[in-house]
């Protein structure tokens, strides 16, 4: 129900667990969500509670993930992007190279060789390379996580100021936690999602370069609230700061926020420009703190990158469609001579006697059941194993190419070329499309005189009018008044613009 009372109106939402009250003339900066009748929060939407200087408040809350097992609802600061562990490498990888067709394939096979009525070599004997083949690929699988893991080890480990008591103290990045207030100086890494506080540019401005998040380097401000610029001036304060915000759950929408800070009885509302992301880098600003938000995972760069996908390049996809192909190829060749074979023991059997001791005991359709299976084995080293073992090496030799190339290596920047898969080198310099959002990355900054209009007369056109335009416009500008009345008599013949010229 709504109703006027004065200057301002009053909503009320009635939810099954809570009441919420909306005040908009309760403070000038904004919505305002008001607490009712003693519950946590009122609005069902707004379920992150972040108390600053607080953790034991945010270890208390636990969270369903699956089944019956629960993990803290308040993420820490550390992160994983590795896709294995000691103990998930094995069944993982393995997991992941049976999807590729050629090993399906290579495993049906030695499971027929295991069958000594069709067999035409020991199962064993196939099993070796295919064993070498996955090994191989379970190495470079494995050097490209070690490369992940220690990617991950060193931002976990980069250091930031933590406020610890009474004083800041240097900490890693992955020991911060929820609700920590953060001080960060020019050129640092934002460790985490965290409302900004204070900055000691004026009025508390400040100056992030988003590069890693959408690329941009051109710089971006944020400001803090004016009640936390004027009052959090010192460490001591800082550590007396007990505000609490309520906000939006964990999401990966970049540019929206939506929340608010109770702080003295007063409420602040909050929105995306007074928010530092993490991943950007502090620019032109000395000195800013920060209220940790969202942390690890739960921040919004960590939400839109998602899971760790298996990339397959086109040349894998087209192997698997030729792996197909051929065994359906196979399959068939195998049948018909099978067939003909059955045929040609009922029809010739009698006449080669000495032919008899191998169908013996058999039928003409078990000779061609038998004979099928045989034929499968022996057209099967149609798909060499020996060709996707050269393959694996070519991709790992390539990748150590890469990271050798001196052409490739970046001596203002100390940068060398570092190849950080080796499984996706055949995609080097495929192409397909260019996009761009930038005009003058394409085209030529250049400003160029077409047509002005003087005192409703158009000027311009021709390369010798606009001459004389330009020196009729340099002396109106430098004499007296009245040459503007001469300028106004310049050729009629000038074409016509649209261009004014003030």
């Amino acid at each position: 129900s709504s109703s006027s009372q004065g200057a301002g109106a009053l909503w009320k939402w009635h939810h099954h667990w809570s009441l919420c009250t909306w005040r908009p003339e309760a403070d000038g900066q904004g919505l305002t969500l008001m607490r009712a009748c003693g519950y946590p929060l009122a609005f069902p939407a707004f379920t992150w509670e972040v108390r600053a200087n607080d953790r034991n408040y945010h270890m208390q809350f636990k969270k369903k993930f699956a089944l019956c097992l629960t993990k803290k609802k308040y993420a820490g600061n550390a992160i994983k992007t590795a896709k294995y562990n000691i103990f998930t490498f094995l069944p993982l990888n393995l997991y992941e190279q049976f999807h590729r067709m050629a090993n399906v394939y290579f495993v049906f096979v030695i499971l027929l060789q295991t069958f000594p009525e069709i067999s035409t070599l020991p199962w064993y004997t196939l099993l070796f390379p295919l064993s070498c083949l996955l090994t191989i690929r379970g190495l470079r699988d494995l050097i490209d996580d070690i490369g992940r893991h220690q990617s991950d080890r060193n931002i976990n480990s980069r250091p930031c100021e933590i406020l610890s008591g009474k004083s800041f103290r240097w900490q890693k990045w992955r020991d911060i936690c929820v609700g920590d207030i953060v001080r960060l100086r020019k050129e640092n890494f934002v460790p985490a999602d965290m409302l900004l506080l204070c900055s000691s540019e004026p009025s508390s401005l400040c100056y992030v370069e988003t590069a890693d998040i959408d690329g941009e380097t051109n710089l971006k401000f944020r400001q803090a609230l004016l009640a936390t610029h004027q009052e959090l001036v010192s460490e001591e304060s800082m550590a007396a700061f007990d505000g609490e915000v309520i906000c939006e759950e964990p999401n990966s929408r970049m540019h929206s926020f939506t929340g608010t800070l109770e702080w003295r009885g007063e409420t602040y509302s909050l929105d995306s420009e007074r928010i530092l992301l993490r991943g950007c880098k502090l620019r032109n600003t000395d000195v800013c703190y920060g209220l940790v938000i969202y942390a690890g995972f739960d921040s919004k760069i960590m939400r839109n990158c998602g899971k760790i996908k298996r990339k397959k390049t086109k040349l894998d996809c087209m192997m698997d469609r030729l792996v197909i192909i051929i065994f359906l190829v196979l399959l068939v060749t195998s049948l018909c001579l099978a067939v003909a074979s059955g045929f040609w023991a009922r029809m010739f059997q009698e006449k080669h006697s000495y032919l008899s001791a191998l169908y013996k005991h058999t039928t003409p359709a078990q000779q061609a059941f038998f004979n099928f299976w045989g034929f499968t084995i022996l057209l099967s080293i149609i798909i060499p194993m020996s060709m996707y073992i050269t393959f694996e090496f070519i991709y790992l030799v390539n990748s150590f190419f890469i990271n050798w190339d001196l052409e490739m290596y970046y001596a203002v920047k100390d940068i060398p070329a570092k190849a950080r898969s080796t499984s996706l080198n055949d995609q080097l310099g495929q192409i397909e499309y260019i996009f761009s959002d930038k005009t003058g990355t394409l085209t030529q900054n250049v400003m160029s005189f077409k047509k002005c209009c003087i005192n409703g007369t158009i000027y311009g056109n021709f390369w010798w009018t606009q001459l004389v335009l330009i020196s009729h416009v340099i002396g109106a500008l430098q004499g007296p008044p009245h040459l503007w009345s001469h300028l106004s008599r310049a050729p009629s013949v000038w074409s016509q613009g649209t261009v004014v010229l003030s």
